[in-house]
């Protein structure tokens, strides 16, 4: 059984999602605050962690920082707060999602399920471009043979371009492809600018107006 971390202090929403969650196989640990959320992270096998933002004694946005300095575990926010400036916060500290709590409870476990699905090996090959490795049955990437630290959502990412080598992709096909039907399609830019940091700016190009296109090295 998949257990999701549930960091909200709202009872009645930690009831709800649990419900909903149970009712599609999941197990739910609960924590209240930022401390609890990492204690739970580092006594249970978390498959999946939903995190609000405002939280007793602390930020969800502190908890996905000090989460992402040791782990690539599938991160969702759940927050009250949807403005663009939290969104981008968020998937730029490596949230693969952000959803905002108007969503009803079904979509929430949608996302939740579609990120998990997206963490998962696809198949075994290994890849290779210029100085990088790519492993996709291990979903590693490796630069002069030391690990690079990507989330599930950026190895996603990387994995289409290389798929699409030398294509210009929209950030429409790159967003349907990679996030889905829901949400913000700025992320696309976000994601983008964490992989560039993250390897070589130069890999992908900007194709102004229209989307991007990966340019691989000579292996």
């Amino acid at each position: 059984m998949s257990i999701v971390l549930l960091v909200e202090d709202e009872p009645e929403i930690v009831g709800l999602l649990t419900d909903f969650l149970a009712v599609e196989g999941f197990g739910v640990v609960a924590a209240r605050d930022p401390a609890g959320a990492l204690d739970a992270l580092g006594t249970h096998a978390i498959a999946c962690v939903l995190l609000d933002v405002m939280l007793p004694g602390g930020s969800g946005f502190d908890v996905c920082r000090r989460i992402r300095e040791h782990s690539d575990v599938p991160l969702l926010f759940l927050s009250a707060r949807g403005e663009d400036e939290d969104k981008l916060r968020g998937l730029a500290l490596g949230a693969d999602d952000y959803i905002v709590k108007s969503a009803t409870p079904a979509e929430v476990v949608a996302r939740v399920k579609a990120v998990l699905r997206r963490s998962e090996p696809r198949d075994t090959a290994r890849r290779v471009f210029g100085r990088f490795t790519v492993d996709s049955g291990a979903h590693e990437v490796t630069a002069d043979g030391r690990l690079v630290a990507l989330t599930a959502r950026e190895f996603e990412l990387l994995a289409l371009f290389i798929d699409h080598p030398r294509q210009v992709l929209t950030r429409e096909q790159i967003y349907e492809r990679v996030w889905g039907s829901w949400g913000d399609r700025s992320a696309v830019a976000v994601y983008v600018r964490r992989l560039r940091e993250k390897l070589e700016p130069e890999l992908i190009a900007t194709v102004w107006g229209v989307g991007y296109r990966f340019d691989p090295p000579a292996a």
